[in-house]
């Protein structure tokens, strides 16, 4: 077949010759596939800093109530917990998030003053806080950018605290928040004699036996000795908490209203060049092409342009995560180097977001009879 009426040639000479809509259907698409990585790069990066965490302190697993919505257990159950002979250390603990002054709300952890996740903080000043005392630590960055340091005082929720140490944490979401004392956090959330979870740490497995097999046999040991409350595994608890199912949420939520509006962009610019060429595509249709072909015709310049959007995208969205690298709240959380995987799900998307947006005109454009579409102006 010839150059000029090969799918290619045809596909390069109507995205050329119309260039202003090719490239405002291009930029629609590639800021919606940007907002995708920018947003879905960011709640993973959150994501993981929690799985950090976990593997920071050494927790395996973290027992919390069985229902989703409900993070309020009794604190009287860790006390069951670490008798079990397969538990090596066992800690209750509250997280939530406050507001510290008008602009600045960071997550606030409650935990005992002898709790094993203390091995995973560097302490750079003060020392530790004390049960049963007003008093604070807090992370580096937070610390920083709130100008703290130890002796000072620092208001939550009406109650004043004092600032023991300022610490190092083993993760981005430790370093920019508050550690006080369980009962302290208590009291300020109404929560006397409740906690959010307690987290476990297991004795070594024994010989022999594979680390799978060892975490599921104590979940079950846990479940039994505790009925009615969950041990979930500190992996699936990363990805299962109430903060990281929101970030996700916002971040698919948000990607897919702005890839609707992408794949209208492409659905509206390929209806309109439908629309434009039935003279064309009649003549197509007189010289042999079939349905066939001239459907796979207009399916492939939407999937060009959903292509050439995704690159666009995919430049986008990493200029986002290098900008939200940069600033001093979120350098800690997120990272400017791009994962593959997320590299492959955005050209995926875009392909997909194509072929979505070009499958009616292209139905519509391989209907058309040749001798309708000669007629037409």
């Amino acid at each position: 077949m010839d150059s000029q009426l090969s799918f290619t040639g045809f596909v390069w000479k109507n995205l050329w010759h119309r260039r202003l809509r090719t490239l405002l259907t291009l930029c629609g698409i590639g800021m919606a596939i940007g907002a995708f990585v920018g947003l879905v790069g960011f709640s993973r990066a959150f994501e993981h800093e929690w799985m950090r965490i976990y593997s920071s302190s050494g927790t395996d697993i973290a027992v919390i109530q069985q229902t989703f919505l409900s993070t309020s257990l009794d604190e009287s159950a860790a006390d069951k917990v670490k008798a079990l002979p397969i538990v090596a250390q066992a800690t209750p603990m509250i997280y939530n998030v406050m507001d510290l002054t008008p602009e600045v709300n960071a997550l606030v952890y409650g935990w005992k003053a002898d709790s094993y996740e203390f091995q995973s903080l560097q302490l750079l000043s003060g020392k530790p806080f004390r049960d049963g005392h007003p008093e604070v630590m807090l992370g580096d960055l937070l610390a920083g950018n709130m100008n703290k340091k130890p002796g000072d005082t620092l208001e939550i929720q009406g109650s004043a605290f004092t600032v023991s140490a300022i610490y190092h944490g083993g993760s981005a979401l430790e370093a920019g928040a508050v550690i006080m004392p369980l009962d302290q956090l208590q009291q300020l959330s109404s929560l006397q004699g409740k906690v959010s979870t307690i987290h476990v740490k297991l004795r070594p497995a024994p010989a022999g036996e594979a680390p799978d097999e060892y975490l599921k046999r104590a979940k079950a040991h846990i479940e039994a000795a505790l009925p009615g409350l969950r041990a979930i595994p500190a992996a699936e608890r990363a990805g299962n908490n109430q903060l990281v199912r929101m970030a996700h949420a916002s971040a698919w939520g948000t990607s897919l209203i702005a890839l609707l509006i992408g794949i209208l962009g492409i659905a509206n610019t390929m209806a309109m060049s439908v629309f434009e060429r039935t003279r064309e595509i009649g003549i197509l249709r007189a010289l042999g092409w079939t349905r066939w072909q001239v459907l796979v015709l207009i399916q492939l310049e939407a999937v060009v342009l959903g292509l050439g959007g995704g690159f666009i995208g995919i430049g986008v969205g990493w200029w986002a995560l290098h900008a939200l690298a940069a600033l001093p709240q979120t350098a800690s959380i997120v990272s400017d180097s791009f994962p593959v995987l997320l590299l492959a799900e955005a050209l995926g998307i875009a392909v997909l977001a194509g072929l979505v947006a070009g499958a009616l005109p292209a139905w519509r454009g391989a209907k058309l009879s040749p001798v309708e579409a000669l007629r037409h102006d």
